[in-house]
C-alpha cells in the first residue's frame, strides 16, 4: 500500500473520530479505511488507536504520530503546488489570522489592494488574537505582535511600531503624572493581554533599563477596550503608536515618560515550517513587508 495514502486516511480518520467518517471524507469504503490503518500499524509495530465499540481514540503515539503525518502531507502539497504553480498568478483561497485591531486598520486595506492584482484569488480572514494551531486550523499564515517563542513555525519580521505610555489628562490631573517607570507602581495600569509587553514594562534611559511589573484594576485580551478605558480616565495604558497617535493628536490622551525608550513592538508573519511556499503565500508575504514599511516610516515620522 501507498505510505502516503495510508497516512492520509490515517489523518482523516484521527480527525473525524470514526473509520466511517474518514472513509466517507475520502470516498472509500470503511474496510478499505481499516485496512490502511492495520497496514500502518504493523509498519510501524505500534496501535494508532484505542478501540472500542463506541469510541475511537488516539493513542500517545498515534497522538506523536499524527502530529507528524500533519506536517508531512502538507509539505507534499506545498511541493506539489510549489512546482505546478511556480510561474502561475496566486490562486485558491489564502487564509490568514491577525489580531483584531491591527488586522482591522492594516492588513484589511492591504488585502483589498492584493486581491484587485490577483482576482482568482480568495481570502479567508480570521481575526484573534492568537491561533491555536496553524495546521489543524488551515491557516496559511497568522499575523502575530511580539517575537515568537518556542514555536516550529517560521517568523517573518515585517515590520516595527513604537510603544507608547499614555492616559487621559483628567487622570493626571487627578493622580499625578508618572516622572520616572518607577512610579508607575503608584498608578492604575491598565494591561493589554493581546500583545507584548503584557504588564512587564521596559524602559531604557542611556545605559539604564528598567522593568518592572505594572498592575491596575482592568486588563483585556483586545487593545480597543483598555485604549477607551484610559480615554476616559481609568488609567494609565502602553500602546503601539498606532494605536493612540490620533487620539494624543486630539487632546484624548497624553504621553507620558517621552525621554525614556521601549522596546518596538514586532510585527511578524507566522507560517508552518516549509520547504517550498505557494505562490499565494510567498506573494502575500513580499506584499504586506512592501504594504508595511512606508506605514512605518511615517509614523515614525510623525512621533518625531
Amino acid at each position: 500500500m501507498d505510505k502516503l495514502t495510508s497516512m492520509t486516511v490515517f489523518v482523516r480518520v484521527a480527525h473525524n473520530g470514526s473509520f466511517v467518517g474518514g472513509a466517507r471524507d475520502l470516498s472509500i469504503s470503511r474496510a478499505m479505511a481499516t485496512k490502511h490503518i492495520m497496514h500502518l500499524e504493523k509498519k510501524l509495530g505500534v496501535r494508532l488507536f484505542n478501540r472500542t465499540t463506541r469510541q475511537l481514540s488516539l493513542t500517545e503515539i498515534g497522538s506523536a504520530y499524527l502530529d507528524r503525518c500533519q506536517q508531512v502531507l502538507s509539505d507534499v502539497n506545498e511541493m506539489e503546488a510549489s512546482v505546478t504553480h511556480m510561474h502561475t498568478e496566486p490562486q485558491g483561497t489564502l487564509r490568514l489570522s491577525a489580531p483584531t485591531v491591527f488586522g482591522t486598520s492594516y492588513i484589511t486595506p492591504a488585502l483589498s489592494e492584493f486581491i484587485e492584482l490577483h482576482p482568482k484569488l480568495n481570502i479567508d480572514l480570521i481575526l484573534q488574537s492568537n491561533p491555536s494551531n496553524l495546521i489543524d486550523d488551515g491557516i496559511d499564515i497568522a499575523i502575530l505582535l511580539g517575537a515568537l517563542e518556542n514555536s516550529s513555525f517560521i517568523a517573518r519580521k515585517l515590520a516595527s511600531y513604537e510603544l507608547v505610555v499614555c492616559g487621559a489628562p483628567r487622570y493626571f490631573e487627578k493622580r499625578g503624572t508618572p516622572q520616572e517607570p518607577q512610579d508607575l507602581k503608584q498608578h492604575n495600569c491598565l494591561i493589554n493581554l493581546a500583545m507584548p509587553p503584557y504588564n512587564q514594562w521596559k524602559f531604557h534611559q542611556g545605559h539604564t533599563k528598567t522593568s518592572l511589573k505594572v498592575s491596575g484594576s482592568f486588563q483585556a485580551n483586545i487593545a480597543d477596550p483598555i485604549r477607551i478605558a484610559s480615554i476616559q480616565g481609568t488609567g494609565i495604558v502602553m500602546l503601539p503608536s498606532y494605536m493612540v497617535n490620533e487620539d494624543i493628536n486630539k487632546g484624548h490622551l497624553q504621553a507620558i515618560l517621552t525621554n525614556y525608550s521601549l522596546p518596538p513592538l514586532q510585527v511578524n508573519a507566522v507560517y508552518p515550517h516549509r520547504k517550498y511556499l505557494s505562490a499565494k503565500v510567498s506573494d502575500f508575504l513580499t506584499f504586506l513587508q512592501d504594504w508595511l514599511t512606508p506605514l512605518n516610516e511615517t509614523k515614525r515620522k510623525n512621533n518625531d
